[in-house]
This record gives structure tokens, C-alpha cells and sequence, in this order.
């Protein structure tokens, strides 16, 4: 009996979870290979909202979050931990996601033990090493050890071949993220606080980039305060970061205002049928500037750099960096200006038709075969 070949495939956040799910799912729905779900636990409670969701139980769980680490604390614990997973597995191929520490440090020990890895979601550049801080160093990290590249997009990919990378190596495959969507959007969605919502229009505002934390943040928050203050037909959901300085700079600015609700996180059903239900999304974050086009719904991203230069191009995304006036600007033209509203929200999505897990699973069983 010939063995199966194994795969494993190693997440940690919330955000990589969201969009791995769906491949592990493809994966294992074909029964061709051993598959193996390990987790780092680099987010705890809200890795295990979307597991749920998913319905993907991790095989092995390295447990590594705690109180107040540092980057130090959780690349070295995980690199170490994983050296032991990896020796006792021995799998063929491993799958790591975007740009996490999670995603560096199993790289670097799939590396140091001659493991093909497999980038999922590979090529994302801003090409300025600090921003996003540690992410873009991470990607570009494991850009340099990967055997295959799964990017999302034409633009990730010339990226990759700009970097020196082989062109067989490097597949253009849509985001997973897109696939996560069809799971999760209701047509029949209910929550409470869409009715608190009534007619007015959602708002909804995610925050929690490390470099933005302090004058950066504490300008997002107060652009936000003054259009509510503007604009008496809107309402805000906060979503909040379990980051307790994120937490504090909110409940300082936005916490006494009757029109925003700062919420604990939503699981990943809840926030996708939030964001479905959204008239604009402010951000820091990443993923969302791909989800949220697919939806038609405009964002503005509050970051001065972006490795999704696809949505801006499109139209579906604005960078409007970190500065309070030129947050409100932004978020008042849209407010105020019918036609500019329809043009983001029109604007077509770069990022894949739903499909990618497939693509990529169709792309791993070539791979495997030789």
C-alpha cells in the first residue's frame, strides 16, 4: 500500500484562521492526503470563535499565548515548539499563511529542516520594512524560503518575480478570504444591535495596528467622534482589540458617545454579516480591505501604506493615513457626496471569484505528484 503523503497546514490568529479554513476544508474533502491542523494559539479566544465557525478541530495546539510577551517571547517559543512538531510529524509539505509571527517562524523551521513550505497569500508588499510592523519584514521573510507561492493577485505575483523568485514556483490564485464569505453570509441575519442601527447608517470601525498605537490611534478615534457629532442620521460598532492600550486610547475618546457602541470582538460570522450590513468600514486591518469589496461596501483604510494596492486601484479603497482631518474629509465626502459614494461602492473586486481554495488544492496535488 503506497503511504499517503501529509500535509500540514500552521495558523495562529484570527485573521489566518479566517482564511486558511476553507483550504484545510478543501483539503481534506478530497481524502487524498493525511492532513494536519496545527495552531499556535497566537490569538486564544477569538482563534477558537472562527475554528468553530468552520468547524476545523486543530490536531496539535502549541498553547503559546501569554500575559504581556514580546515578539521575542513568541518567535522563539514558537520556532522551538515547531522544531519539535515538525520532527515528529515529518510532513511533506507545509502551508503557512500571510505575514504573522506564527507565519515567520514556522517558515524558518520548515527551513532549517529542509520542509518545502507552501505561501498562502504570498507576495504582499509595501516595501517599507516598517510599516506594517513586524508584517512586512515576516512576508518578505518567508517570500525568501517558500517552494510555492499561492498569490492572490497579478500584482502579488509580479512582486515575487521582481524579487528574483522562479516563475514556476509563483501561482495567481484569488483569497482565500473570498472563499470564507460563502460560508458566512446570512441573507436572514439578526443581532441586537442592528436594531438599535434602525434606519441610520452603519459605521463600522475596526482599529489595532501596533504602529498606530498612541497619536496615530488617538487621531482615527477623534475623526471618528466628530462626524458622529456631524452627522445625526449614523451610527458606529466599534469591535474592540483585546489590546489593552487599544482599549484605553477608545474608551478615552468614544466612550462617552451615545451614537458608538464599542463592542467585545465578534465572531467571524457576526462580523462578516456586520460588515455585509455596513454602509462604509474604517480599518487598520488587512484582510478586510479584501472582504469588503466583495460585499460593495467603500473603506477607508487609516494606514499611510498598503500591500492591497489592487483595491486602491480599483476604486474600493482609500488610504487615508492617520491624520484627523484628512480621516474626516474622507469620511464626509462620502457622507455628503452621493456620486462619490456609488463609485467606491460599484468599484469591482480584485480579489478572486471564491475559488482559491480549489486553485490552490488542484496546484498542491501537481506538486505532491512529482
Amino acid at each position: 500500500m503506497i503511504k499517503r503523503k501529509k500535509i500540514m497546514l500552521v495558523f495562529g490568529t484570527r485573521p489566518e484562521a479566517i482564511k486558511m479554513c476553507p483550504l484545510v476544508n478543501e483539503i481534506k474533502r478530497r481524502n487524498i492526503y493525511d492532513v494536519l491542523v496545527c495552531v499556535t494559539g497566537q490569538h486564544k479566544e477569538m482563534l477558537e470563535q472562527v475554528l468553530n465557525t468552520f468547524n476545523v478541530m486543530p490536531d496539535i495546539n502549541l498553547a503559546v499565548m501569554k500575559q504581556s510577551q514580546t515578539l521575542f517571547d513568541l518567535t522563539t517559543n514558537i520556532l522551538n515548539l515547531m522544531k519539535n512538531v515538525l520532527d515528529q510529524e515529518k510532513p511533506d509539505l507545509v502551508l503557512v499563511h500571510g505575514d504573522t509571527t506564527t507565519t515567520f517562524a514556522t517558515a524558518l523551521a520548515c527551513f532549517y529542516l529542509s520542509i518545502p513550505i507552501g505561501h498562502v497569500e504570498a507576495g504582499l508588499r509595501t516595501y517599507d520594512i516598517s510599516s506594517p510592523f513586524p508584517e512586512e519584514f515576516n512576508r518578505q521573510a518567508v517570500g525568501i524560503v517558500s517552494s510555492i507561492n499561492f498569490a492572490p493577485t497579478s500584482s502579488a505575483r509580479d512582486n515575487l518575480i521582481k524579487e528574483g523568485k522562479i516563475h514556476s514556483s509563483i501561482y495567481v490564485t484569488g483569497n482565500t478570504g473570498i472563499d470564507a464569505l460563502k460560508t458566512t453570509i446570512r441573507k436572514d441575519y439578526f443581532h441586537p444591535l442592528l436594531e438599535w442601527i434602525g434606519n441610520d447608517k452603519l459605521i463600522l470601525v475596526t482599529a489595532h495596528r501596533r504602529e498606530n498605537i498612541g497619536i496615530p490611534m488617538r487621531n482615527m478615534f477623534s475623526a471618528i467622534k466628530k462626524i458622529v457629532n456631524v452627522h445625526q442620521d449614523i451610527k458606529v460598532v466599534y469591535p474592540i482589540h483585546m489590546n489593552p492600550m487599544v482599549r484605553n486610547i477608545a474608551y478615552d475618546i468614544l466612550g462617552n458617545c451615545e451614537r458608538v457602541r464599542i463592542i467585545e470582538p465578534l465572531d467571524v460570522l457576526d462580523f462578516h454579516n456586520f460588515m455585509s450590513h455596513a454602509y462604509i468600514i474604517l480599518t487598520d486591518s488587512g484582510g478586510i480591505q479584501e472582504e469588503a469589496p466583495s460585499l460593495g461596501k467603500p473603506v477607508l483604510v487609516m494606514r499611510d501604506t498598503t500591500e492591497r494596492p489592487e483595491g486602491v486601484l480599483a476604486g474600493t479603497l482609500k488610504l487615508v493615513g492617520t491624520n484627523e482631518e484628512r480621516i474626516y474629509n474622507a469620511f464626509e465626502e462620502l457622507l455628503s457626496n452621493e456620486e462619490a459614494y456609488k463609485k467606491m461602492s460599484n468599484s469591482c473586486n480584485p480579489y478572486g471569484d471564491g475559488y482559491a481554495s480549489k486553485k490552490i488544492t488542484d496546484i498542491i496535488e501537481g506538486y505532491l505528484a512529482h
